[in-house]
């Protein structure tokens, strides 16, 4: 694909946080990316209105409650609508999608990724569950298949912008993180957090379920496991470091002692139109740096007694097989409730812990034991969560 060729769009969760970005971009390059298949899980109310404005070939509403609203609405404008996860699946295959934007949140992603993928599209990978639940699995299908993925997580991307034109392996990654909110909190006042307080990041504005991950450095954790099997690195090489500023979004260390560091104002729209035009750089109306005005930039190590969940991504991760997969979905079943202010900030990790040590790790890579590892991981953490209620 060439700059002057059209690039045909797939946004699978094209009402979330990294959708409506994701369009935001396309919309000041309507000469260079054609949006052709828009999906969301809930929202028909937005997803009508961007099917209006964008005018892909079809849409998929998940949701089948929503179904009616939306094909009615769309009907006038002969947007073909359809709806439930096996849609997606079957829609990403089209001859005419050249890349898939996979932003659906949590393990549901990895189904319509994986049939991305053996149809050669070019991932632009912004689902995160995907390479922690089954990084392997997908790593040597992206191989098999040809399909490249190219991440679009700010830290992810930047540590793919500065392996740009480089002959050998880095000798450590340095995967940068902000801290989150609780930065400076105290062990004891974690106990009392809020689902606002958890929600008010102080950098990013993201997701409900990213944004508390990243509270909780979970995020961080899931950009360690990520980071492994995108650059195929040794999770020893990889070094997580709290830089608050968000200003520099992740650094590649040599075996020279160089290291390159990719820099920006921190706005998630740059690493998603850098997946989408790769390997070219286009216009884009963000705030530029201003050196004279950045009073300074600082950088720690992670407190790992106070940020548990980060010490469990690297105990999961060393633990190999579905450990990852187990921890993944045990995490997203305790975000849920506390999402929904049924249990403490500090229950998350209690959670995660206990169902790794009540689940059996596998060894098997293939994708039924993945999606059978998730289901039953999901089911002892619905079933452990229950002691910690309020």
């Amino acid at each position: 694909m060439g700059e002057t060729q059209k690039r045909h769009i797939a946004i699978l969760g094209s009402t979330g946080s990294i959708g409506t970005q994701a369009l935001d971009v396309i919309s000041q390059h309507p000469e260079m990316f054609q949006v052709e298949l828009l999906t969301a899980n809930n929202n028909s109310g937005l997803l009508i209105e961007q099917a209006i404005k964008f005018q892909p070939n079809s849409v998929v509403i998940c949701n089948e409650e929503r179904y009616e609203e939306v094909s009615k609405a769309l009907e006038p404008h002969y947007i073909k609508v359809f709806t439930g996860i096996d849609s997606i699946c079957d829609l990403v295959k089209a001859e005419d999608i050249d890349i898939v934007l996979t932003a659906m949140v949590g393990f549901s992603g990895l189904r319509p990724t994986v049939s991305a993928i053996k149809a050669g599209k070019v991932i632009a990978l912004a689902n995160k569950e995907t390479l922690v639940a089954a990084g392997e699995y997908i790593t040597n299908l992206s191989q098999e298949y040809n399909a490249p993925i190219i991440p679009v997580d700010s830290e992810h991307s930047a540590i793919f912008q500065c392996l740009q034109g480089e002959q050998t392996k880095p000798e450590k990654l340095l995967l940068t993180g902000s801290g989150g909110p609780f930065l400076n909190t105290s062990m004891s006042e974690l106990c009392n957090v809020t689902k606002a307080m958890a929600l008010n990041h102080p950098r990013w504005k993201m997701g409900a379920k990213v944004t508390i991950d990243s509270s909780s450095l979970m995020n961080k954790g899931l950009e360690l496991i990520e980071a492994k099997w995108l650059f195929n690195m040794d999770p020893k090489d990889i070094e997580i470091v709290i830089h608050p500023q968000s200003i520099i979004h992740s650094m590649v260390q040599f075996h020279d002692g160089s290291v390159i560091a990719q820099m920006g104002v921190p706005d998630m729209r740059v690493p998603i139109q850098y997946a989408l035009a790769y390997p070219y750089r286009v216009n884009l109306d963000t705030t530029r740096m201003n050196f004279a005005e950045l009073a300074q930039m600082t950088f720690f190590k992670p407190d790992l007694d106070r940020f548990p969940c980060l010490k469990i991504a690297y105990q999961a991760l060393e633990a190999g097989g579905t450990a990852t997969c187990i921890m993944n979905a045990a995490n997203e079943v305790a975000v849920k409730y506390f999402l929904e202010e049924r249990i403490k900030f500090n229950s998350i990790p209690k959670v995660i812990i206990e169902t790794l040590e009540r689940c059996p790790v596998s060894k098997e890579k293939d994708l039924q034991t993945i999606f059978d590892c998730d289901k039953e991981a999901a089911m002892t953490a619905n079933d452990i969560v229950n002691k910690y209620l309020l």
